[in-house]
């Protein structure tokens, strides 16, 4: 791995693995993702691990699209709550007057 200790140029930008690259690659299995490099001082080619920014912008979204759903659902019952209280109070009010 020359580029930790070198500087490099991206050969071929950030993509996703083959499925052969995926089983024989050690670089493709944390994120699935690699960029070819060539080394600047040994001219050597190398592959890096690395983030698609477009699959890490789908996972956001996609997290912010649950959060969101979420929040909606427990707004709603909260809502619901509410008014299943409210009319207990006011049975419970009217009851009261009733007795008077």
């Amino acid at each position: 791995q020359c580029w930790l200790v070198e500087d490099y140029v991206v050969v071929q930008e950030c993509a996703r693995c083959s499925s052969f690259q995926a089983k024989s690659m050690q670089e493709c299995r944390p994120t699935g993702f690699v960029e070819k490099v060539t080394c600047s001082g040994t001219k050597r080619e190398d592959f890096k691990r690395c983030r698609s920014v477009p699959a890490e912008t789908r996972v956001f979204w996609r997290f912010v699209g649950t959060m969101a759903a979420v929040a909606a659902a427990f707004a709603a019952l909260v809502l619901w709550r509410q008014r299943v209280l409210d009319r207990k109070a006011l049975e419970k009010v009217r009851k009261q007057i009733e007795s008077i």
